[in-house]
């Protein structure tokens, strides 16, 4: 600014002595760097409270996680708790996403206790035993998925038991415990900082009030010093509006880290949702093809059947050979749909299996006549049957059936020429080494053929029940998954090895088994040769009026007398009141008392009657353990098969259901 005659103020400030005009200099910046310490010291105290307060909030988040971890996990085994007792699919899911959830869950954790090394050492032991319990609970929850609901409910209990329980509960406790008293301990810290900024903002405006004091009094002594009194006002006035921008930059802040954690926490809700639809979209994808190709399968069959049994009524009076023509292939039909539903509940698993010990090189020797009929003369097979000594104990029908699905296969893969090997050896295998059977001796049963291979994406989709990549009308997709479901039902597995133009190879691994596996031969039981019983008082158990009536029609038709029970306690009602009946005929799933319960309760009081079983579906009722050994009679069963299963039991004559069911 220039000076000149005309500006008073510059005249005053010529005319000081020059020792007042050093001392107003030195009080100004005296003041303005006490002016300057107080706003970086206000900056600072912000800065140590912001930190107090961000560690406050980790605490709070460490203590609140890890008791959501303790709730997630309670939940995930209760939800598998109720899945293993009700089978329901549903409640598995949620099992799974609990505790895909608690593993989430315990990953934040981790991550938030990284800079404590205690906390850190107890969450890395937390997430071992979150591995080890994750192992504990995937034994029931896969036997449930396989609807062996004892076997799971057993393993569920020992898992309930199991030490890790108590460890993690114990750590979980001693992280929130740990965090909670070093929360505290940051509230105070938090506390005393802002206590701190606050002192330090008082002083701050008082500094600034002492600034204009001093102004005042250096007004009257200094009147010329009011230009330098207006910067000093003008410096106060900018540390304020800078400690309130600061202030408001520190709200701000706040406000985006909640608005943010709020946008994070919608994303992850909308993500699992979108995850869990994603999942119910796949089941109902499966759902739907595998009721679609039930449907197709049956629609076909049942219109053969009708159609047949519909033109035999109307030529059965005109024409009974044509008539009868047409009752065969109604007949062909049904023993069609019969054989579907063989293999549906062989992939299902909920077919009982009648096992024995067999040695399978000698199996599959025998197979040759049959394989050449069905595979046709331009596939060539090989057998390489040396390599095994050892036998295995199994439903020797069904493996027959597996071994020639996979040669039908195996033919359609080569276009109906080529080489096929079925090679036998002797395997020892380590946990984990093939699928989800556990270690120990094998036999391996491979068919491998030369053909077009398979893709990954094939590959993986190979097992599913009603998918085929052959043309429409040439299969119907279930000779895989019945192969599958018979190995694993006879604690086997299978694996398979393919690319695409180098051919194909298919293992069936099934356990070995030894002479004490099988049950004690009966001498009893071999019926002595004598001529077929004519006539025998036969006790029906079978809770479907329809097929208790048609089984009854049938034996009189065969020349016994059939007696008809509804269910369990009427038939041993009939028990005790008929002392002539010679056999029971019972199915094996039935409401309030099933097959082997009856029998469970029948024999020891009634040991001179023989036992024959009926089943289409055993359920849970009864596994292929618990009905190896015993007469079974498959449903549907043609009156010839009644007629053989009958006389076989009624001519052994007294046996003991019991031990053999």
């Amino acid at each position: 600014m220039t000076v000149g005659h005309d500006d008073p103020i510059g005249d005053d400030l010529d005319g000081l002595p020059p020792w007042r005009l050093w001392l107003a200099g030195a009080a100004a910046v005296a003041a303005a760097a006490l002016l300057v310490g107080l706003v970086l010291l206000v900056s600072a105290s912000n800065r140590d409270r912001d930190a107090d307060l961000t560690r406050e909030r980790q605490s709070y988040d460490t203590v609140i996680i890890a008791r959501a971890l303790d709730a997630g996990m309670a939940r995930a085994e209760a939800a598998l708790g109720r899945f293993v007792i009700s089978g329901d699919r549903d409640t598995g899911v949620i099992y799974y996403r609990e505790w895909q959830r608690a593993g989430r869950l315990l990953a934040r954790l981790k991550h938030l206790t990284a800079a404590n090394p205690d906390q850190a050492a107890r969450v890395s032991e937390l997430s071992a035993l979150y591995r080890t319990r994750s192992g504990e609970l995937a034994a029931p929850a896969l036997r449930a998925t396989y609807r062996q609901g004892w076997t799971a409910l057993s393993m569920f209990n020992d898992a309930g038991n199991a030490p890790s329980i108590a460890r993690i509960n114990a750590l979980l406790d001693r992280v929130a415990e740990e965090e909670r008293g070093m929360l505290a301990a940051r509230a105070q810290t938090s506390a005393r900082s802002g206590e701190r900024a606050n002192t330090l903002a008082w002083l701050l405006s008082l500094l600034g009030l002492l600034l204009a004091v001093g102004a005042a009094g250096l007004a009257w002594a200094v009147i010329h010093a009011i230009g330098q009194g207006r910067l000093s006002d003008r410096a106060a006035r900018f540390a304020a509006d800078r400690a309130g921008l600061l202030e408001q930059a520190v709200a701000d802040r706040t406000r985006e880290l909640r608005e943010t954690n709020a946008a994070l926490r919608d994303e992850a809700e909308t993500r699992a949702g979108a995850e869990a639809q994603l999942r119910q979209a796949q089941k109902m994808e499966a759902v739907g093809q595998l009721t679609g190709g039930i449907a197709h399968d049956f629609n076909n069959m049942l219109a053969v059947v009708v159609g047949g049994l519909d033109l035999a009524k109307r030529r059965l009076a005109l024409n009974p050979q044509d008539a009868g023509r047409h009752i065969d292939n109604a007949m062909e039909g049904a023993n069609r749909a019969a054989a579907l539903t063989r293999r549906l509940l062989a992939f299902a698993r909920a077919q009982p299996l009648l096992p024995e010990l067999i040695a399978p090189a000698t199996l599959i020797a025998g197979m040759s006549d049959l394989m050449d009929r069905t595979l046709g003369e331009r596939i060539r097979v090989e057998t390489q049957l040396a390599g095994s000594s050892w036998r295995i104990w199994c439903d020797p029908g069904q493996l027959e059936n597996g071994i020639l699905n996979l040669a039908v296969n195996a033919r359609d893969a080569m276009d109906g020429e080529g080489r096929l090997t079925i090679t036998i050896g002797d395997v020892t295998l380590r946990d984990g080494e093939v699928g989800e059977i556990s270690g120990g001796d094998y036999v391996r049963i491979a068919v491998t053929d030369d053909g077009c291979g398979m893709t990954p994406e094939v590959m993986e989709r190979v097992f599913e029940p009603f998918f085929t990549t052959k043309p429409t009308g040439k299969g119907t997709g279930l000779g895989l998954s019945q192969v599958f479901g018979f190995a694993r039902q006879s604690d086997g597995e299978v694996a398979i090895a393919s690319a695409l133009g180098a051919g194909t190879t298919i293992s069936i691994y099934l356990p070995r088994g030894h002479a004490g596996d099988a049950p004690p031969p009966d001498d009893s039981a071999a019926p002595p040769a004598q001529a077929k019983e004519a006539s025998a008082v036969i006790l029906v158990v079978e809770d479907d009026a329809r097929v208790r009536a048609a089984t009854m029609e049938a034996l009189a038709e065969l020349g016994h007398a059939p007696l008809g029970a509804s269910g369990g306690i009427e038939a041993l009602e009939m028990l005790d009141a008929r002392r002539d009946i010679r056999l029971i005929l019972t199915d094996v799933v039935m409401p309030e008392m099933t097959g082997p319960e009856l029998i469970s309760r029948a024999a020891p009081l009634y040991p001179h009657v023989g036992v024959l079983y009926v089943t289409g579906y055993a359920g849970e009722a009864a596994d292929g353990g618990k009905l190896a050994g015993c007469d079974v009679l498959r449903k549907p069963f043609t009156i010839a098969a009644l007629d053989r299963a009958t006389a076989t039991v009624l001519a052994v004559g007294s046996s003991p259901p019991i031990a053999r069911a």
